[in-house]
């Protein structure tokens, strides 16, 4: 686990792909625990520390998480969330070459009884969902894409990267084999957010994973 940031009322962590954010079935360690056994060490608290999970990443997703430290903060994120929020990106690996240089997906969201999200070009019952994409790099098998998710749904990208025709590598649940990095190659570069206490806007950033240029640089070599 790595902090990018923290203060008396947020931490913000980098997550890696394989960790789980809250308690599963696995039995796994969750990212949450990890995360106050950080704090008890470090401010020397005893007992149970709170810590309020305001949005949560896939399992195999990497990338910026927020945590809130007290419960009036977690509040204020939990529902102001899309309003606090004022710019969110991903960067993925996708299957084959993509034809456009950018573009806008929408469409509704919903679940079916398999828990499998699925898309509708109308209205379904669903969630409403928006995603802007940019090709930053490609080559006839992969594209490096940037999303900008304009609402934030479940499995969002994920869907509308393989309602594009070109899933994100590594996705077992929507994908279609292509697996070059043995993990789901989506992970959460860029947040930015007024702070829900002192209202300051907050920005934060990590880099594209090594690994994923690293699969446009393999196809060219090629």
């Amino acid at each position: 686990m790595e902090v990018v940031y923290e203060d008396n009322h947020i931490i913000i962590v980098n997550k890696q792909s394989g960790e789980i954010v809250q308690g599963d079935k696995t039995g796994d360690r969750p990212l949450s625990d990890i995360v106050k056994e950080y704090i008890k060490e470090k401010y020397h608290k005893p007992g149970e520390v709170f810590l309020g999970v305001v949005h949560r990443l896939d399992r195999d997703t990497s990338g910026l998480m927020v945590y809130a430290k007290d419960m009036d903060t977690e509040q204020i994120l939990e529902h102001n969330w899309h309003q606090i929020v004022y710019d969110r990106r991903y960067v993925a690996v996708l299957s084959g070459e993509m034809e456009q240089n950018e573009g806008t997906i929408q469409n509704w969201l919903k679940d079916n009884k398999a828990y499998v999200t699925y898309s509708s070009p109308v209205d379904n019952g669903g969630k409403y969902a928006v995603t802007h994409f940019y090709v930053m790099d490609r080559t006839t098998e992969h594209s490096l894409v940037e999303f900008k998710l304009e609402t934030g749904r479940k499995n969002q990208i994920r869907v509308h990267a393989a309602d594009m025709g070109h899933p994100v590598c590594g996705d077992v649940k929507y994908g279609n084999g292509d697996d070059p990095l043995h993990r789901l190659c989506l992970h959460a570069w860029l947040l930015c957010f007024y702070h829900p206490v002192t209202q300051q806007p907050m920005e934060f950033e990590t880099p594209v994973p090594a690994q994923f240029r690293r699969v446009i640089e393999e196809d060219r070599k090629r």
